[in-house]
């Protein structure tokens, strides 16, 4: 394998690592945010949400909890660590070619 496809599979692996991270990170932060009762009124609140609910879009209402914290916490936290796992485990096979 040349140096070349190398260095640019490993960039590749990081640019997914990163992506995924950022995803996560948006994720946990409207976790945060629901927790804390943040004003969803607010525009970087609503942004935040926004994207979290395009994010986990498949996992958001998942679980039927009595309670709407938990609702959040394991639908969001699923996708939060789903994107984690899977986006590090591609950015891993990336790396090692």
């Amino acid at each position: 394998m040349s140096p070349r496809t190398r260095s640019g599979s490993h960039s590749a692996g990081t640019a997914v690592a990163v992506i995924a991270d950022i995803m996560a990170f948006i994720l946990g932060l409207w976790i945060l945010m629901y927790l804390l009762d943040a004003n969803r009124a607010n525009d970087l609140v609503r942004f935040v949400h926004d994207a979290a609910n395009w994010l986990a879009g498949w996992s958001h209402d998942l679980f039927t909890f009595d309670e709407a914290w938990a609702r959040v916490v394991a639908g969001y936290g699923l996708a939060a660590v789903v994107y984690l796992f899977v986006g590090h485990a591609v950015a891993n096979r990336l790396h090692r070619g």
